[in-house]
């Protein structure tokens, strides 16, 4: 029998630290589109620049060399923009780093896996923790080649990290590639054209607390009026005060309106930036600014008056309601997501299946239990093989983006969100579970008794439904199995053992291979004595 790993403790997730909020700008005359697309291009040809010097400098970056690139651009454009483009470019090196490092660590996880299979016998079958060898020699062979490749890519990103090189795009590597395949993109070159430059624009601006409206570059007043502080090479085109182009159009926010005109109000720190959308032939303007962490409740306090487990998967969120005793309560909910499409369906689609989810959190009082998953290292086609479609299946569910989603929305319905280990849930749950859900009204799947699991395991109940039988039958009188095992029990999660002779009086000698069924102990179908007890469905957990 093999031994469950260690599982870590369930926590309270914190809530966000920032907020982004956009609206459109309406009412643009020509000449503000020709202002913006002016400066847009200023800027970011100033940002390619400082990027470049960016990467250049590598591990040798320090507080004096970000200053001299400052220096350098404020001569170009101002002191504040330079700020903002520096910084900028310094969290996109960044970001590209932590890119570098999980492609390390992919090349890293399919090396091993390909050596581990090459060195097994062509044919052998894998177990549940390792895959086995190959299934020919042909395939063999391809595999020693693609070893070798990856190794090469592993030694040249090794290098390129120690070195402190990393490579970046500015306008986004995808839409450079689309370049040469317009007739698949359906895109004509001057359509992509005016996509490239818009997405190498810069527009953006840091607030600053204690100036006017919490930003003294881009500026959007209470009534809606956006002006923009123009470059030092562009300050002809000013039509106000201070080298400042005010646009004719206006901008009014729907969502958050009255913490925006709070910060507003205050003179505190609120960044912007403008964009253009090219499909649409639109401008739009977002605000962002942060806010204190969300204090989190205890998670005693979070597992008060029970809770609801969600199951993540590629198509539905399936989630069940638990009792304090991790007991179900009611019939599983199934809220369902179509990712198939742009991403702006796809995203949607999620939002709209986790607005479901919380009001019945909300309408309920609930708190929502899900799982920590971390599919990065599972997605590698060397790991799962010729199983394309579980690769698929695995690559299509949105688990961080639904989870930072999840979270940042139920802080404002002020909902708890509990994370648990994902170790078991679904295998677990279907055991346990599954059928002893299922009656002839409804049909429970392995999807909601896993959520069962989950919120089990939040709630610090093991999965397995371990209960006692009759005090008559129990062999030690008054005896341990009459409670469940406690949080800290070693191998609480597991099987009982396999003792030899009766486990208790109504057993006869023999029979302890049952001892690890839990569909054949103490079970309809399998009573102790015919006609004088039978085990409940749903036992209450001690």
């Amino acid at each position: 029998m093999s031994v469950p790993r260690g599982l870590s403790a369930p926590f309270v997730v914190l809530g966000p630290s920032g907020v982004a909020i956009r609206t459109r700008l309406k009412g643009l005359s020509t000449g503000d589109e020709e202002v913006l697309r002016l400066v847009g291009a200023h800027l970011g040809s100033l940002a390619s620049r400082d990027l470049k010097q960016r990467c250049a400098d590598g591990l040798e970056h320090s507080t004096d060399t970000w200053a001299r690139r400052k220096r350098a651009l404020s001569g170009e454009s101002s002191a504040r923009w330079a700020g903002s483009i520096t910084k900028a470019t310094h969290d996109q090196w960044a970001l590209s780093r932590r890119a570098q490092l999980a492609h390390i660590q992919g090349l890293e996880a399919g090396v091993r896996t390909i050596a581990h299979r090459l060195s097994l016998p062509v044919g052998e079958k894998g177990a549940k923790r390792a895959p086995g060898g190959y299934r020919s020699r042909q395939e063999w062979f391809a595999k020693t080649r693609r070893l070798h490749v990856l190794e090469d890519r592993l030694a040249v990103e090794r290098a390129d990290r120690a070195a402190g090189r990393v490579r970046v795009v500015r306008g986004g590597k995808r839409l450079a590639r689309t370049r040469h395949h317009l007739d698949q993109a359906q895109l004509t070159e001057a359509q992509w054209r005016q996509r490239w430059e818009a997405s190498r624009w810069f527009l953006q601006a840091d607030g600053e607390s204690g100036k006017r409206f919490g930003n003294e570059t881009i500026r959007l007043t209470p009534d809606g009026e956006v002006s923009i502080k123009l470059p030092a090479p562009l300050a002809y085109l000013a039509n106000a005060k201070h080298g400042r182009y005010v646009l004719t159009g206006t901008a009014a926010f729907h969502h958050r309106s009255e913490e925006w005109a709070d910060r507003v109000a205050t003179n505190r720190a609120v960044a912007y930036r403008i964009h253009l959308d090219t499909e649409r032939n639109r401008w739009y303007i977002t605000a962002s600014w942060t806010i204190p962490p969300v204090k989190t409740v205890a998670l005693a306090q979070a597992r008060a008056g029970g809770l609801a487990g969600v199951d993540t998967n590629a198509d539905h969120l399936a989630a069940w309601r638990l009792d304090e005793h991790g007991n179900p309560v009611g019939a599983p909910r199934r809220f369902f997501f179509d990712l198939d499409g742009p991403a702006t369906h796809r995203d949607a689609q999620v939002r709209h299946a986790l607005i479901r989810l919380l009001h019945f959190a909300k309408r309920h009082g609930l708190s929502i239990a899900i799982e920590d998953l971390d599919f990065a290292a599972d997605k590698t086609r060397e790991k799962h093989g010729r199983r394309k479609r579980f690769r698929n299946l695995i690559s299509g569910m949105p688990v961080s983006g639904l989870r930072s989603r999840l979270v940042s929305m139920a802080a404002e319905l002020g909902i708890t969100i509990v994370a648990v280990d994902p170790a078991y849930t679904s295998k677990w749950g279907a055991q346990h579970w599954q059928k002893p859900l299922t009656s002839n009204k409804r049909a429970t799947t392995r999807h909601d008794a896993a959520a069962v699991a989950i919120g089990r395991r939040a709630l610090g109940h093991p999965i397995r439904r371990r209960t006692a039988p009759p005090r008559t039958h129990q062999s030690d009188g008054c005896g341990h199995r009459t409670a469940q095992a406690g949080p800290g029990a070693p191998g609480r999660e597991e099987t009982r053992p396999r003792i030899p002779g009766p486990r208790t009086r109504s057993m006869r000698a023999g029979c302890g291979a049952n001892a690890g069924d839990q569909d054949a102990q103490h079970r309809s179908g399998h009573p102790a004595e015919p006609g004088f007890w039978q085990q409940d469905s749903l036992p209450l957990s001690l």
